[in-house]
């Protein structure tokens, strides 16, 4: 009778070791997941040649350059895009940073035409980088919870992409 009190024991052991290391395997692969989605969560500062600021970027798996960032001192994960005129800031991530309402708008997408509202950042930071007065748009239609760090910012830098690095540079 003993033994198979002993033995039913031993089996919950057995099963108890079995999910941690099943929780332990999820927690490290979501870590390399992460890093593959994001590979700049906290991107590196340089001082480069000419005395000025530099970031240094990896493309993720997808081809994008993500990275941490900050909007008025909140952390948040920006896409670096081009093709947007402005910061644009889907509307659940706004919501919490309480931004000034300069109007409406209408903004161009992929997806067709948008109205927008139109709003100012005080602050905007991505490494040392640190932009003062930014225009942005907050945008009901993004789902994502990435902010799309368009050429409101990034016409105020020098960027040079070698292999699947972006180089930003303090314009100076």
């Amino acid at each position: 009778m003993e033994n198979q009190s002993n033995d039913g024991f031993g089996q919950f052991f057995v099963w108890g070791a079995w999910i941690l290391a099943f929780v332990f395997f999820i927690y490290l692969f979501q870590g390399l997941l992460d890093d593959q989605a994001n590979p700049n969560q906290s991107p590196e500062s340089y001082v480069g040649a000419s005395g000025g600021v530099e970031v240094v970027l990896t493309r993720n798996k997808q081809g994008h350059y993500v990275s941490g960032g900050t909007i008025n001192g909140k952390p948040v994960t920006f896409l670096l895009d081009t093709g947007a005129t402005n910061v644009s800031i889907p509307a659940h991530i706004a919501r919490d940073m309480y931004l000034p309402d300069l109007g409406q708008g209408i903004a161009q997408t992929a997806n067709g035409s948008v109205q927008i509202m139109l709003t100012s950042l005080e602050s905007v930071t991505l490494g040392d980088l640190k932009w003062h007065d930014v225009r942005a748009s907050v945008n009901p239609g993004m789902k994502q919870d990435e902010i799309l760090l368009g050429m409101s910012v990034l016409k105020r830098v020098e960027f040079t992409q070698q292999g699947n690095q972006l180089i930003l540079r303090e314009i100076r």
